[in-house]
């Protein structure tokens, strides 16, 4: 007998406490921009019994209070608010900005971007100019405090992880595999590519800001050299600029 697909968008318990809204089983951009956009719509309504939000790649989670909101009501006033719109169209939310992080690429610092480059079937030069043209979405926040999953990166880095791990990379590590980017917030194993280096702090707890880039933002890893990005230690932005999108 086969087994019917599951139908999105669909909503889900998450234990006492949670919902998850989801908008796709797989990575997708309209999934993505659905559960971001849909995330920032029940943030704008305020809806009293919801402590707290966050979204996923493809979904968007939420905790409420469920001794002031019963599961059922909550449930009915999220397929409301799923039934009032094209969430896979909707315009991306406000407040995004525009980020560019200056990144070596290769050298000692990012030893990974020669087996990566072969993977995407390019020369190592043409792959510095692939991935520092790139402009990418932040899909979502996940693994470390503040730390980023970004895409999508043109078709050509579609590129396995490694099956082997990495014993670990630095804090402000880039690095690449599956048509994304993630940039380190902790040094860490990974299986990964280690294809760029930052000298960008994603978390800084003591900070009025303490998470520097959210979802929906957009970013460009500019390629500089190693001196020039030494010097940009000292800045705890690591020499990242960035501007509203309008």
């Amino acid at each position: 007998m086969t087994q019917r697909a599951p139908e999105y968008p669909m909503i889900r318990s998450g234990g006492v406490d949670g919902m998850l809204v989801s908008f796709g089983d797989r990575l997708s951009e309209p999934a993505n921009r659905a559960a971001l956009a849909f995330r920032a719509a029940v943030e704008r309504e305020g809806l009293d019994g919801i402590e707290e939000t966050s979204s996923t790649l493809v979904s968007c989670f939420l905790r409420f209070d469920p001794l002031h909101l019963s599961h059922a009501a909550l449930q009915a006033h999220l397929q409301g608010l799923l039934d009032s719109r094209d969430w896979y169209a909707a315009p991306m939310p406000e407040g995004r900005r525009f980020w560019r992080i200056p990144t070596v690429y290769g050298t000692e610092l990012a030893p990974q971007l020669a087996q990566a480059a072969e993977a995407a079937g390019m020369s190592v030069e043409a792959a510095v100019t692939s991935l520092s043209e790139a402009r990418v979405r932040v899909q979502a926040l996940g693994f470390a405090p503040g730390q980023p999953y970004l895409g999508a990166l043109p078709e050509a880095w579609d590129i396995p992880r490694q099956s082997q791990l990495t014993e670990r990379v630095p804090e402000g590590a880039l690095v690449v595999a599956i048509r994304q980017f993630v940039l380190f917030a902790v040094s860490a194993p990974t299986g990964w590519q280690h294809v760029g280096q930052t000298a960008a702090t994603l978390f800084q707890p003591e900070a009025a800001q303490s998470i520097l880039l959210r979802p929906g933002d957009e970013v460009q890893f500019i390629a500089t050299d190693a001196e020039t990005l030494n010097n940009m230690r000292r800045d705890p932005r690591g020499g990242a600029e960035s501007e509203p999108i309008r």
